[in-house]
């Protein structure tokens, strides 16, 4: 088995790598240019392999978690913002009755009668 094929297994085996390439944060030339020159069981993975598995780690959320966000919200700030959203609604909602109302009165002139008419 070539380089190449090697560094394919080194991917399928590890595929957080592929995470950094989809955020331009890394090429697969480097990539392979690091598996070249390192191999696979070096520290220079460690960079790599590692922060994937500790984020996926930190985006794990408990139960415990959720509910000591809910203890943390301030019901007071979340009451003026409903209100606040209520009346912007409201003022947009005015808005659509008056223009429907407007356009609903006007009638207009027929073409083939004059103003003297």
């Amino acid at each position: 088995m070539g380089k190449k094929e090697e560094f394919k297994e080194f991917v399928r085996i590890h595929p957080e790598l592929i995470k950094y390439v989809e955020n331009d944060t890394m090429s697969w030339q480097k990539f392979y240019e690091i598996y070249d020159l390192y191999g696979d069981s070096n520290s220079a993975w460690s960079k790599y392999l590692n922060n994937d598995n500790e984020s996926d780690k930190t985006n794990n959320t408990s139960w415990s978690d959720i509910v000591n966000m809910a203890k943390n919200i301030d019901v007071d700030k979340v009451q003026s913002g409903i209100t606040s959203l209520q009346k912007a609604l409201g003022l947009v909602g005015d808005l659509f009755i008056k223009e429907n109302d407007n356009n609903n009165n006007y009638t207009p002139r027929p073409l083939y009668r004059s103003f003297e008419d």
